[in-house]
C-alpha cells in the first residue's frame, strides 16, 4: 500500500496528454512526461485493500504486482519498483501506453472514488528505467541445445521469445512484414506507441540472443512443415488478422477500406519516408466515415485528423454508454461507460463535436457514377431487451440518412487468424475459427506445435497476448525439458524459483 490515509487526502490526477491542437500537427506520441512528486502522490493513494482486485481476476491479466510498486514509488524506490514490474510483464513500455487498464477498472478505491492512476505509474517506472540505464540485455548463461521457431512477432510471440530465450533455448522469430513487432509496429499508430519504443525492446532481445527474420511469409515462402522438422518445437503467434467485412451494396467502391489497410500503410510510409513517398491512403481534404468503434476506430479518426480531413464521423451500432456504471455492470467488472478517447478530444477541438453517432446501421455505400465512394446511406436502430434478457435491434422508420463520404474505414473487429500456416500443418480449429489449443496447455492437435495470443483466443488486448506468450513459453519449456522454472501466466520468476 502507499500512505495509509493517502486515498482520503489526494485526488486522482492523471498525467495529461499533449495539447490536442498541437499534437495534431505531427505523429509524435500524445503523452507528456510527469514529474516525480505527482506520481509519488498518486502512488500514495493505493490503499490497504486486503484483496488487490487490480492484479488478478477482472484486473491485470499478467497479475502485475501493482500494490507493491505503487508503494515503492510512493517511497521513491524506483529501481526496486522496476524489478517488481519486470517480474510479471516483459513489456511494460507497451502496456503502459496502449493498455485500457482493466487494473484501474478493478481497483478497490474505484468502488467509491476515482481509481489509482496505475497505468501512468507503470509507464513512468519503465520510462525511468530506460532513462537511467537500468534496463539492460541479460543473455542466458548457458544454452539448452533446443531450437524453437515462433511464427509472428506481435506481443505474444515476443513475450514467448523472451521467456524461452531466458532459459537457454535458441529462438528464431519469423515475421512476414519488413519490421518486427506485429500489431505493435503496424497495428497501433505512432502517436500511441512510438516505433522507436518497439525497436528498442526488439534490440534488447537481439542482444540477448533471439534471432529475428523479417519478410518471412510462413505458409507461402516458407513451408511450416519443414519449419517444424527443423526445430524442437513450433509456436504459432500469428494474431487474429482476418477483419470483419461489411457486405452491403457498394462495398467494392474505391474509397472503402478495412481499417488496418489505412493504419498499416500510414505507419509504414511514416517510418520509410515521413509520408513523403505518398504510399498511403490520404484523408487530406476528404469526408471520412469510420464504421465501428473501439481503439481501431479511434485510431482511424486520429490518423484522418492528422492528414487534414475535411470531416470525420464514426458510426456505432450500439447505444451510447452511460456516464456511470449501470446496475448490470457492477465493480469489479470492466466499467462499460462513456469515455472520450484521445482522437475524440482532437475531433471536438477541431470540429466542435464528438465524431461518434450511436445506433447507426450502414445500409449502402453510394457510387458517384465512376466507381468512387461518394456517401453512405444509413438508418437508425432501436434496441430492446426481451424477457430472457437478450438484446435485439429494429430499424427506426423514417430515419434514413445519407452521409457524404470520400473514404470509409471498416473497423468492426477481427474474425480470427488466417489459415495459410495452420492448414498446411493440419491444425484443428475451434468453433470460432481460432487455432484449437486449450488455455494453460497451448498445445494444438499437432505434436510439438503450440499456439498463443489472438490466433488462439480471438481478438483481445496486448496485455492478454503477453499473458498467453508467457504461458505458452512455460508449456513449451516443459515439453522440451520435462520441467520448467518459467512462471505460469502472471506468476513472477522469483516466486516460481522459490517453489511457490
Amino acid at each position: 500500500m502507499g500512505k495509509p490515509t493517502g486515498f482520503k487526502e489526494f485526488e486522482r490526477k492523471e498525467v495529461p496528454y499533449r495539447n490536442a491542437k498541437m499534437r495534431l500537427q505531427d505523429f509524435n506520441e500524445i503523452y507528456t512526461p510527469s514529474a516525480e512528486e505527482p506520481l509519488r502522490t498518486q502512488g500514495a493513494r493505493c490503499m490497504d485493500c486486503g484483496v488487490p482486485f487490480c492484479q488478478s481476476g477482472t484486473g491485470c491479466p499478467v497479475e502485475n504486482l501493482i500494490p507493491e510498486w505503487n508503494d515503492l514509488i510512493y517511497r521513491g524506490r524506483w529501481r526496486e519498483a522496476l524489478d517488481r514490474l519486470h517480474k510479471t510483464n516483459n513489456f511494460p513500455e507497451f502496456t503502459g501506453r496502449v493498455c485500457p487498464a482493466p487494473c484501474e477498472g478493478a481497483c478497490v478505491l474505484g468502488v467509491t472514488e476515482p481509481p489509482v492512476t496505475i497505468k501512468n505509474i507503470e509507464n513512468a517506472i519503465i520510462d525511468r528505467g530506460f532513462l537511467e540505464g537500468w534496463v539492460e540485455a541479460a543473455p542466458p548463461a548457458t544454452r539448452s541445445g533446443k531450437r524453437v521457431a515462433i511464427v509472428g512477432s506481435g506481443p505474444a510471440g515476443l513475450a514467448a521469445a523472451a521467456q524461452l530465450n531466458a532459459v537457454g533455448h535458441q529462438i528464431t522469430v519469423y515475421e512476414r512484414a519488413d519490421r518486427i513487432g506485429g500489431l505493435l509496429m503496424y497495428g497501433i499508430p505512432n502517436m500511441k506507441l512510438d516505433k522507436t519504443i518497439v525497436e528498442r525492446r526488439v534490440q534488447l532481445l537481439r542482444d540477448e540472443g533471439v534471432k529475428f527474420i523479417t519478410g518471412a511469409n510462413v505458409g507461402q515462402d516458407i513451408d511450416p512443415l519443414e519449419l517444424r522438422e527443423q526445430n524442437d518445437a513450433l509456436l504459432l503467434a500469428t494474431g487474429a488478422t482476418v477483419p470483419r467485412n461489411l457486405p452491403i451494396p457498394g462495398r467494392e467502391l474505391k474509397g472503402v477500406h478495412f481499417a488496418m489497410e489505412f493504419l498499416t500503410a500510414n505507419t509504414k510510409s511514416l517510418l520509410d519516408s515521413k509520408l513523403a513517398d505518398g504510399r498511403f491512403i490520404s484523408a487530406k481534404g476528404k469526408d471520412v466515415v469510420v464504421i465501428g468503434g473501439g481503439d481501431t476506430g479511434a485510431d482511424c479518426i486520429g490518423t484522418s485528423l492528422r492528414h487534414g480531413c475535411k470531416s470525420v464521423v464514426n458510426f456505432e451500432l450500439l447505444p451510447q454508454p452511460p456516464a456511470q456504471r449501470a446496475s448490470d455492470n457492477p465493480w469489479p467488472q470492466w466499467p462499460r461507460v462513456y469515455r472520450i478517447d484521445y482522437s475524440h478530444r482532437e475531433c471536438i477541438d477541431t470540429f466542435g463535436q464528438d465524431p461518434r453517432q450511436y445506433c447507426i446501421l450502414s445500409k449502402e455505400f453510394l457510387d458517384d457514377g465512376a466507381g468512387n465512394l461518394q456517401g453512405v446511406r444509413t438508418v437508425e436502430v432501436e434496441w430492446t431487451k426481451d424477457e430472457t434478457g437478450r438484446w435485439s435491434n429494429t430499424e427506426k422508420p423514417g430515419s434514413e440518412k445519407i452521409w457524404k463520404a470520400d473514404l470509409a474505414f471498416l473497423s468492426m473487429g477481427f474474425l480470427g487468424p488466417e489459415q495459410t500456416v495452420s492448414d498446411k500443418l493440419e491444425i484443428s480449429y475451434d468453433a470460432r475459427g481460432n487455432y484449437e489449443a486449450q488455455y494453460g496447455r497451448f498445445a494444438t492437435n499437432v505434436e510439438g506445435v503450440f499456439a498463443a495470443g489472438d490466433c488462439r483466443r480471438g481478438q483481445s488486448l496486448v496485455v492478454w497476448a503477453i499473458n498467453e506468450g508467457r504461458g505458452a513459453a512455460r508449456v513449451v519449456d516443459q515439453y522440451l525439458m520435462g520441467e520448467s522454472v518459467l512462471p505460469a501466466p502472471g506468476v513472477s520468476m522469483g516466486t516460481a524459483l522459490a517453489g511457490a
